[in-house]
């Protein structure tokens, strides 16, 4: 009983403490809400809205055009009525008038959306489409009640941009069509109605959806997508189909249509369109790819509990694309079994060559680096990172982008150690990732984690998102060891799979899966505009004792091994954690034990870069 009593006051105390962390006064609401729990898990309020889309598409080669009607069966499970739904369009992106984080060329831009019907509940509704950003409201004629359902049917055409990006023509015969179709926009516990338009540079924020997907492509054209491949037997000629299927079951890489191949017209069944269909549940997105030239490879992984596909489409002689499936086949396996440690959730993985290095439930759209192929590797090893962070967790991209891109960066750093050896790894990390931000000292550089997406740009954006929010990750890796780290992530995954996690999630998840109190370091790491920045103020050797004193002047709680070099020229390494701060962030006082006399001592973050490493060296 005591044990019991005890236990709860720490319970209690620890609580109360976890509400040391800034919230925003949304956030606050949704936890006395109870939406959302100082555990870290959904609260038991929690809810989420989802639809169901019955889509068909067509792509129109000759015109660029893609056209479609959908049926979606949308549930508001929220308390609230709700009088207006919001539809979500990305591609309005190209229309000239929508708002961009940057400027684009003419072949970027487009007419955007055509709405040609949309009814909800057998009502027609009157939509000047033409008015149109990326996100819309739609006033409904009637309320649609908690607990209810709401089927709303929209057809729609719009045009392919001739720029290809994240979606659009990759070459005049091969389409990424990503964002295609109309959707409704999220609606959640914190914020209502996500009004937020899509400016180009911050990504997406959907929610979990069951999708099927009929497209129409033409004669001729293949069809990769996300999902499961339905009626394989129904478009591909029966040489290919055997290719296909045999890839399902292979661990070896299979050539299932090569460009002269596809160029013959003989992969596909010859008629004038063929009807290629794919159905996901559960997923925040759904996009799809079509070429009649690329070639096609795939092969399987075994993973733990089911074989997942791998597949490729490249234009012929891309170098890096020919090494691409048994690239994702090892990729799929190690995220599965080493970090996060989660087996890869879905049934397949798609890489397409073009020229978004971007990421999307089950597919990925790369550009080609063929003289390079340590960094094309690790460009798909960062994608296909992304399943997890924010697919596998529907996080919301568009105002916390450190919570995909900052875990997609470590996790690339990590699969990297395992490819490409750990100096290399390191080398590449400190080049691509940390210099830019370390050796600037402009003040957009410094600011807070927590700085919601939006409101950042430039570097900032690109510091807060990739850089600094990584670093976090692995610095408190570092504090906690692998195994309660380890530990502790998934006990952040197992709450929000499926769900919509916001950074007070993550850290409060990570305080339970831990069984410690990390506010501190949560604090120190995304509510401050430190840096990296140690300095050796004192050193001494007294008694086989060396005694340091280490300032902190850039503040953040990074890890780093003192480096001693001994006067016979012999160098002994002592690592210290981030925990060296948890009392005191400012300075710290060191101890090591020495037996032989002391030419010098160095401070070596690694990876954890100081802003003036001059000071960080000390002769005795």
């Amino acid at each position: 009983m005591k044990r019991i009593f005890l236990g709860l006051l720490f319970l209690a105390s620890w609580q109360f403490s976890a509400q040391e962390l800034y919230m925003p006064r949304n956030i606050k609401k949704a936890y006395q809400n109870e939406t959302r729990s100082i555990s870290g898990a959904p609260g038991k309020n929690y809810w989420q809205n989802k639809g169901i889309y019955d889509v068909e598409v067509k792509v129109d080669a000759k015109t660029k055009t893609v056209s479609g009607k959908e049926t979606i069966v949308y549930s508001n499970n929220s308390p609230d009525d709700l009088s207006e739904l919001a539809i979500r369009f990305v591609n309005n992106l190209h229309k000239p008038e929508s708002p961009r984080s940057g400027s684009v060329s003419k072949e970027f831009l487009s007419s955007g959306l055509k709405i040609n019907s949309f009814i909800i509940d057998d009502l027609k509704y009157s939509i000047n489409s033409s008015d149109w950003g990326t996100v819309e409201k739609v006033k409904l004629m009637k309320v649609l009640k908690p607990k209810t359902k709401t089927e709303i049917k929209i057809e729609w055409e719009y045009p392919l941009s001739v720029q290809s990006g994240r979606e659009g023509q990759i070459d005049p015969e091969t389409f990424y069509v990503a964002y295609s179709f109309p959707r409704i926009s999220v609606y959640d516990d914190y914020n209502g109605w996500d009004m937020l338009p899509h400016s180009d540079r911050q990504e997406f924020y959907n929610d979990f959806n069951d999708y099927s997907f009929a497209i129409s492509a033409p004669k001729n054209y293949v069809v990769w997508s996300t999902g499961e491949f339905l009626n394989p037997e129904e478009v591909l000629q029966p040489e290919y189909l055997k290719r296909f299927t045999s890839s399902l079951k292979s661990d070896q890489v299979i050539h299932i249509a090569s460009e002269a191949e596809m160029k013959s017209g003989k992969v596909t069944k010859n008629n004038q369109w063929n009807v290629w269909k794919f159905k996901a549940d559960n997923i925040t997105d759904f996009c799809f790819a079509l070429s009649n030239h690329y070639v096609w490879d795939g092969s399987s992984v075994q993973l733990k509990t089911k074989r997942a596909s791998v597949q490729a489409g490249y234009k012929a002689g891309s170098k890096d694309f020919e090494k691409y499936v048994e690239w994702m086949r090892y990729n799929l396996k190690w995220f599965s079994e080493n970090w996060p440690g989660v087996e890869y959730p879905y049934p397949v993985m798609t890489a397409i060559q073009g020229y978004a290095d971007m990421e999307y439930p089950m597919m990925i759209n790369d550009t080609s680096i063929p003289d390079d192929f340590q960094d094309a590797r690790l460009t798909a090893d960062h994608e296909i990172a992304h399943t997890y962070f924010p697919f596998y967790m529907g996080i919301n991209e568009t105002r916390y982008a450190f919570m995909d891109e900052g875990w997609a960066t470590t996790l690339e750093y990590l699969i990297g150690i395992d490819e490409n050896g750990r100096d290399a790894a390191e080398k590449f990390y400190k080049n691509f990732r940390v210099k830019r931000w370390i050796n600037d000292a402009s003040a957009e550089q410094d600011q807070p984690i927590i700085t919601m997406s939006t409101q950042v740009s430039g570097a900032g954006y690109g510091n807060n998102s990739y850089v600094k929010s990584s670093l976090s990750y692995l610095a408190l890796k570092d504090y906690l060891g692998d195994d309660l780290f380890k530990k502790a992530l998934h006990h952040y995954m197992d709450n929000w799979n499926g769900k919509h996690p916001i950074p007070w999630d993550y850290f409060y998840s990570m305080n339970t899966g831990s069984g410690k109190n990390l506010n501190w370091f949560f604090n120190n790491w995304f509510y401050t505009n430190n840096y990296i920045d140690l300095k050796v103020t004192n050193s001494s050797q007294q008694n086989e004792k060396l005694i340091l004193k280490v300032d902190n002047i850039g503040g953040f709680a990074v890890p780093f091994d003192v480096v001693v070099t001994y006067e016979d020229q012999s160098v002994e390494k002592t690592h210290f954690t981030p925990k060296i701060w948890e009392n005191d962030q400012k300075k710290a006082m060191i101890s090591i034990s020495t037996k032989k006399k002391v030419k010098s001592v160095l401070l070596d973050g690694g990876i954890f870069m100081d802003y003036t490493p001059e000071d960080n060296l000390k002769n005795l």
